[in-house]
């Protein structure tokens, strides 16, 4: 497992991540995210939010690369990006919400730094290599 935390847009975050590595690849098993983003108005919204970071995160932790040719950028938008499919993305998602009366805080962008960095550091707990490099694929892991 792998823990990573965040404090973005007045929100806390800690996620967790379960990864099993075999055979050179990385299969994140499961993700498990706390926050406390103040009063929630909408939780079910929020968890959604949150949900859609797991995958993003693992997006960004596989295949996320910015790359350049003659000093220009390779990747032009989102049409280039390469997303988690059902086969890469967490097999189990979990939110928590921490009950809050602070003001009500960000939940659109503080559920995503944390995810990457946290599934680094299952790696690192599971095999006792740490990559300091983005995507895992460079490393021929997912």
């Amino acid at each position: 497992m792998g823990l990573a935390v965040n404090r973005s847009f007045l929100t806390y975050v800690a996620t967790v991540v379960q990864v099993e590595v075999r055979d050179n690849q990385v299969q994140i098993r499961r993700v498990d995210t706390a926050l406390d983003a103040g009063t929630v108005v909408n939780p079910t919204i929020v968890k959604q939010q949150f949900e859609g970071a797991a995958v993003m995160g693992t997006s960004v932790a596989y295949y996320g690369a910015i790359t350049a040719t003659n000093g220009v950028i390779d990747q032009s938008n989102f049409d280039t990006f390469q997303v988690a499919r059902i086969n890469a993305a967490p097999r189990e998602t979990n939110i928590y919400i921490v009950d809050s009366d602070a003001p009500p805080a960000g939940v659109g962008e503080p559920g995503l730094p944390p995810v990457a960095p946290a599934i680094y550091n299952a790696i690192f707990a599971a095999t006792g290599t740490r990559y300091r490099e983005m995507p895992l694929t460079k490393f021929g892991l997912a």
